[in-house]
This record gives structure tokens, C-alpha cells and sequence, in this order.
């Protein structure tokens, strides 16, 4: 499904193990908020409402994990983690605007983790030497030397970091978990319901925790420098989720049983109060934040890089600068510089505040885009999608939908803002590109759903009672392109009650010459369908004779998975008998397949203003009738027949013309068909009756006339009984071979 002219950097790596994918993982998630945050979630919630939030916010987090593992072990990763994984299964177009946004969100975060990094050494600068605090004091030099150190060293060096940040990070925790509670706090039961007076409002918590559970993924924009990114990218991805989860189910217990509800909401260091040594939290956030701004200063070029490579931006000159790496290990130095200045940009503003609801967002547009390919990927079944690793669609399913639904809960202007941008920048890419990758991925899905409502529809087919009955017509005709009418009539009848399948007949033996001409007739065919805006479904049929491809055209499958149950032929009034035995020929082999045939006599009349259609019943057709009625209700049905009204003359011989209009209406009313009493008319007839003058005297100005016949009497008068009535104007003529009920 990727654009063909996809291209990816050559990322040969550095050739890391699953370690790196862990720590990147981990750091991330027990970072800025876990230390400065969970205090609060705990004072306003609980440790019910908190261990509510963790569950919560793992329903996306752990889909998203388990989706992201499933597809890395597709094929084969390479540099642009997310990005790449999403790319190569959604396409390009989608893959750049998930990208983009990806990419904003990843590289605004390493100011976001700067500027909590320097909030760690508030509480040296203002409690012990008494100074003003601007985090910018910290959060620029900072951002400068991290962005230095990274610029020199790669890859390599934040994974060594990443080492150093994990070892510290883990001590600040022991050291918390062995602490005891705060002075004077001793209770005697676990206190997990107990909350502050006047609590945050749940959702208003939920928002500010939940960036806490969007760090697992970090690991994954390593995938270019992984050894074996098929077995590390999941088994790093899960375990660091899985580790994640079970730290903050503790923390939140501890701090519970720690210290007092004011105290945990309303002092966002209360863990260096219950720890054994107080300043190691400060050291661990500091630890925590700083490895998040590694992993995102790692990750971010990286995205951006194969963001280039494939030419999603629209200068070309600009493309090949950033998707340039250095070395062997193909460092993104050009993507990581554009990086370190929006990094800065944003560190100089003092608060990302507003920028960090967005981040979340496009954080969530993410999982729920990767929970939905892996979902769309299970229904589309295609033989290439062979991942070794497996989730279950509901799984995936269920991370879309929660992804959508909490950023609507969290914020729902910035969760429409985030959508909005999505679409457009989809748009933009899909512009520049010529591909429709949604349309791809959806043809994927509905090629499966329709093949299997096809067998269940066929399923239930025999029990298809008559009063059920819609048409399912087909119609295979080599004058396509020479005449309207046909075509046009067609698609009125298969409009929204029926459906329709039209085959272009071509004449010849199958062969290499006459499918290409075949392949072009469909095109054509397809344009036609598309500028009339008809539903019917069209194609094309090559054999040596009409009689042979209307022999396979009765029996192929119903496209709409029912058996079909009629056909169409046609003729124009000026056709030579050839065309007329064509027609007459085919009513009686599908006669002999139990398909109802209609005949469609038309002229340069081009059925007029489409405002009046005539049914003519006769006791020798009678069986007709009720085809005749559902057909004439089906056709007006059609907005351009929406002004149209049915008239119905039945000619019965005198002395039943009292029980045929009693019968006649009650199934009208009965059938609830849209005919007024004043326009039926039953006509007495007798031997001395001219029953053609009859028809056109009352007929000669409709729009359209139905009559009935059958194959007895097709083939006893031949072609000529299709003359019939010559005065008149558009014709229709119905042999019905099932049996239609209307009631």
C-alpha cells in the first residue's frame, strides 16, 4: 500500500540490541510526571480514582504497544520508527501527516523534558540559596549541551546515557519505596479512598497524568539502529509498558499509605518527603527528565530523516538536506540541527503549556492511527501482512476507540484542532503525491466484508420469501457506447431497491489483444458510471458469440450476493430483426434458468418528462402483474421519477371485471404501493374489442408503457410480438419467471 516511489534512507545503524528500546521506553514513562504529578493524582482521586487513571490509560497504551509489535514484525523496520511502521502500512500520504505531527510532538517534547528537567533544581535554587528561579536558567544551557553532546557523539552516546539515567532512576525509586511515611501519618487500613475536600474534577487529573503513559513508544524511533528490530521493538515495547504499569501501581499505593491527601495534592516534591534521602528525587527527576529529552532528541531526527526520504515535504532540495546521514551509522545531523532549533525556540517561550495539550494530542492521533491499521489489517486479510507476532483485532480495536474517545474527554477543541490538522496536512501530502492511500486500505476491507456478506447473503438465499423479492438484474449488450437509453433505464431500476451488474459485450476469442481492448471498454465504462452517478456494476465479456456470452452472463454469481433474478435486454425501434431475435433468443434461455426477462423498446423519446407510466394487464398475463407493479413503485422511486405517477388498465373479459378491480385494489392498499384508486381502470373486453387501438388511444402520450408476455407466447408470434403498439413511445415488456407477492 506504500507509494511505490516510496524511498528510505540506507540506515545501516549501529546495531543495538533490545536494551536500548527498554531504557528509552522506561525512562520515559517513569519520568516528569511520575515525580512531580502523581502526588497530586492521588491527593484528588484516591488510590481507586489514580489505579483507575493507570487502567484507563493502558486501554490505549497497551493496544497501541501490542499493534506496534505486531506490525514491526511485518517486515522488515528500518530508521523512522513509528513513521516507517505506519508508512509502509497505511502508505505515504497517511503516513507523512501522521508523521509530521509525529515529528512536531516528538521534537517540541524535548523542550517540554528540558523545562521539567530544570524545574528539579527549584527547590536548591529557592529553599537553599534563596534565589529567583527561571527555568530558562537551566532549560537552555541544558538544551545547548545535550544538543552538543548528541551532535558529537550520536547515536552512541545517549544509549550509554541512557545507561547511566536508568541505573539512577531505579535507586530513586528503591529509595522511595524504602522510605516511611510522613510524620505524624499512621493509618491503621490502607486509606484508598481518601481524597482532598474539594477535589479535581476526574477527567481534569486524568488529563494531566496521562502524558505519563505516552513515553513507550520511544524506544521504537531506534528501529534504524537496531540490530534485529523485528524480536526488539516488541519485546522492549512490552515489557517497558508492562513495568511501567506495575511501578505506578505501587507508587500509587505508597503514596497513599505515606502521606495525607492536602500533602500529596498540594506539594508536587511530597515524595522527597517520604523518601529515605530527600534529595534523590529531585536527582531522579532530573535523571527522568533528562533521558526523556535524550530519547526524544534521538528519536525526533530520526522521524524526520525518513520523513525526507521519502519526499514528503514540498521542496526537493530541502528533502535530500534532511534525509542526508554522516558516517556508517547514517547520523541524522542536518534532521537533529532543525531539531535543537525548534527545541530551543520553544525552551526561550518559558512555557509549553499550551504547546504540551497539542503534543498530547497528536501523541493520541498516533495510537489510535496504529491500533486502527492493525485492526484494518486483521479484516483486510492480505496474503502479504504476515506479521510473527500477532495481536487480536478487538484488542487493537478497542485502542482506537479509546484513543478517540479520551482526547474528546480530555480536551475537545484541541482534540478537533489536532484531527483537523491531521486531515489536512493528508490532504496536502495526497495532493502532492497523486496516491489515495485511504482508499487503498478501505478497498482492502470492504473487497473482506463483501465477500462475506456475499456468503451469507447467499446463505439465506433459499429462504428468500416472495414478498422479499428485489431484483438483481444483469444485462450484457455490446451496443453500449453506440446508445443511452439502455444504460440510462438500467441504472433507474438498480438505483436503491435493486441491484445491477451491466457486461459489455465483445465480440471475439480471448486473447491477449482483446483483453487489453476489453480493459480500455471498462474504463470507459467506469468514467460513464462515475458522470451519471449510477450504482450499477460494470464490466466487460469477450467471446465468439452473443448466445455464448449470454450463456455465462445467466450463470455468474450475483455481485450483491443473491442469485440474480432478471435480465434486460433492449432494442431501438428502428433495429433490423437480427437485434429482435437477439433479444427474443435470450428471453427464452433465460426463461430456462428461472430469470425473468424484460425487454426495453425505446426511441428518440428518450422517455419524455418522466411523469407518467401505464401498466397494461390482460387475463392472459396476469401472471405478470405483480413483477409489473414492483417494477413501475421501483422506478419512480428514482429521483428523476419522483414527479411520475403509475397508471394501471387491466383489460378482463366483462364479467370479471367486478372481482379483478376488487382484486387489483386490495393490493394496492394492502401493498401500500403508491397508485391512486382513481388511476387504476379495469376494462371489460369481449371478441369485438380492437385491443390495440385501446391501448394506444389511452397510452400513445406516456413516458413509459409495461405490458406482460410469456415465452409461450414469444415463441408462438416471434419478434413481431415485441413490435407491438408502434405508436407508441418508450416500451417495456415483462415476463415474470419467479413468483413476486405484494402484501
Amino acid at each position: 500500500m506504500s507509494d511505490r516511489n516510496a524511498q528510505t534512507a540506507p540506515t545501516p545503524g549501529h546495531g543495538f540490541g533490545t536494551a536500548p528500546v527498554f531504557l528509552a521506553s522506561i525512562s520515559t514513562i517513569l519520568g516528569a510526571i511520575l515525580f512531580l504529578r502523581f502526588g497530586y493524582a492521588v491527593g484528588n482521586t484516591g488510590a481507586l480514582g489514580t489505579w483507575l487513571i493507570i487502567l484507563v490509560g493502558h486501554a490505549v497504551t497497551i493496544p497501541t504497544a501490542l499493534a506496534i509489535s505486531e506490525i514491526a514484525t511485518n517486515r522488515r523496520v528500518e530508521g523512522g520508527g513509528e513513521y516507517f511502521i505506519i508508512s509502509r502500512s497505511f502508505g505515504t500520504s497517511i503516513g507523512g501527516a501522521i508523521g509530521i505531527a509525529l515529528y512536531l510532538s516528538q521534537a517540541v517534547s524535548v523542550a517540554f523534558y528540558m523545562i521539567a528537567f530544570a524545574e528539579a533544581f527549584r527547590p536548591l535554587m529557592v529553599d537553599v540559596l534563596g534565589w529567583r528561579f527561571d527555568p530558562r536558567i537551566v532549560s537552555l544551557p541544558g538544551t545547548l549541551l545535550l544538543a552538543g553532546l548528541v551532535l558529537a557523539r550520536g547515536a552512541s552516546m545517549g544509549v550509554r546515557a541512557l545507561w547511566v539515567v536508568a541505573v539512577i532512576l531505579a535507586v530513586s525509586i528503591g529509595m522511595f519505596f524504602a522510605g516511611a511515611p510522613m510524620e505524624g501519618f499512621a493509618p491503621e487500613t490502607a486509606p484508598l479512598f481518601e481524597r482532598v475536600a474539594t477535589p479535581a474534577p476526574f477527567m481534569i487529573v486524568f488529563a494531566i497524568v496521562f502524558p505519563a503513559f505516552t513515553g513507550m513508544t520511544a524506544g521504537v524511533g531506534l528501529s534504524g539502529d537496531l540490530a534485529n528490530p523485528s524480536k526488539s521493538i516488541p519485546l522492549g515495547v512490552m515489557s517497558a509498558t508492562v513495568v511501567g504499569m506495575v511501578v505506578y501501581l505501587l507508587i500509587v499505593f505508597k503514596l497513599a499509605t505515606s502521606a495525607p491527601p492536602d500533602a500529596l495534592a498540594g506539594d508536587q516534591f511530597v515524595m522527597a518527603r517520604v523518601a529515605v534521602w530527600g534529595p534523590i528525587i529531585p536527582i531522579g527527576l532530573a535523571c527522568a527528565t533528562l533521558s526523556s529529552a535524550i530519547g526524544s532528541i534521538l528519536v525526533a531526527p530520526r522521524t524526520l530523516q525518513a520523513l525526507a526520504a521519502d519526499r514528503i515535504g514540498p521542496v526537493e532540495s530541502v528533502n535530500r538536506v534532511l534525509a542526508r546521514g554522516v558516517g556508517e551509522a547514517n547520523e541524522p545531523r542536518n534532521a537533529t540541527l532543525l531539531t535543537v532549533i525548534l527545541a530551543l525556540v520553544t525552551v526561550a517561550a518559558g512555557s509549553v503549556d499550551l504547546v504540551a495539550r497539542i503534543i498530547s494530542m497528536f501523541f493520541m492521533v498516533t495510537y489510535g492511527a496504529l491500533c486502527t491499521i492493525s485492526t484494518l489489517e486483521h479484516f483486510a486479510a492480505r496474503p502479504s501482512y504476515r506479521p510473527s507476532f500477532r495481536s487480536k483485532w478487538y484488542v487493537s480495536l478497542l485502542g482506537a476507540v479509546m484513543s478517540l474517545f479520551l482526547m474528546f474527554q480530555m480536551d475537545p477543541l484541541y482534540a478537533i484542532v489536532a484531527i483537523a490538522l491531521m486531515i489536512g496536512l493528508y490532504r496536502a501530502i495526497r495532493a502532492t503525491r497523486g496516491s489515495d492511500d485511504l482508499a487503498a486500505i478501505f478497498q482492502g476491507v470492504m473487497t473482506q466484508a463483501t465477500r462475506r456478506f456475499q456468503v451469507r447473503l447467499q446463505a439465506g438465499t433459499a429462504r428468500q420469501r416472495a414478498d422479499e423479492w428485489r431484483p438483481s438484474i444483469i444485462m450484457i449488450n455490446g451496443r453500449t457506447f453506440s446508445r443511452s437509453a439502455p444504460l440510462q433505464f438500467f441504472g433507474w431500476i438498480s438505483h436503491r431497491y435493486g441491484f445491477g451488474a451491466y457486461f459489455h459485450y465483445i465480440k471475439g476469442q480471448l486473447n491477449r489483444e482483446t483483453y487489453k481492448e476489453s480493459r480500455k471498454q471498462l474504463a470507459k465504462l467506469v468514467e460513464m458510471r462515475q458522470t451519471a452517478k449510477s450504482s450499477i456494476y460494470v464490466d466487460t465479456m469477450v467471446s465468439p458469440s452473443m448466445r455464448s456470452a449470454l450463456a455465462q452472463t445467466l450463470q455468474l454469481p450475483g455481485v450483491a450476493g443473491m442469485e440474480n433474478n432478471t435480465i434486460l435486454f433492449e432494442f431501438a425501434h428502428d433495429d433490423d430483426d437480427d437485434v429482435l431475435a437477439e433479444a427474443r433468443d435470450g428471453c427464452i434461455m433465460a426463461s430456462a434458468t428461472r430469470i425473468s426477462s424484460l425487454v426495453l423498446r425505446h426511441g428518440e423519446h428518450f422517455f419524455g418528462q418522466r411523469r407518467t407510466v401505464h401498466l397494461w394487464l390482460t387475463w392472459h398475463d396476469y401472471t405478470n402483474a405483480s413483477l409489473m407493479i414492483m417494477l413501475a413503485y421501483i422506478l419512480v422511486g428514482h429521483p428523476e421519477w419522483r414527479k411520475a405517477e403509475i397508471r394501471i388498465f387491466a383489460a378482463f373479459p366483462t364479467d370479471e371485471v367486478g372481482k379483478q378491480r376488487e382484486r387489483l385494489n386490495e393490493m394496492i392498499t394492502e401493498g401500500r404501493l403508491p397508485i391512486s384508486p382513481k388511476n387504476l381502470r379495469v376494462i371489460g373486453t369481449d371478441a369485438r374489442v380492437d385491443f390495440d387501438r385501446l391501448v394506444e388511444t389511452r397510452s400513445a402520450d406516456a413516458d413509459l408503457v409495461i405490458f406482460g408476455f410469456t415465452e409461450e407466447r414469444l415463441q408462438e408470434k416471434g419478434p413481431e410480438l415485441l413490435r407491438r403498439h408502434p405508436a407508441l413511445k418508450d416500451v417495456l415488456f415483462v415476463c415474470a419467471e419467479q413468483r413476486v407477492v405484494i402484501e
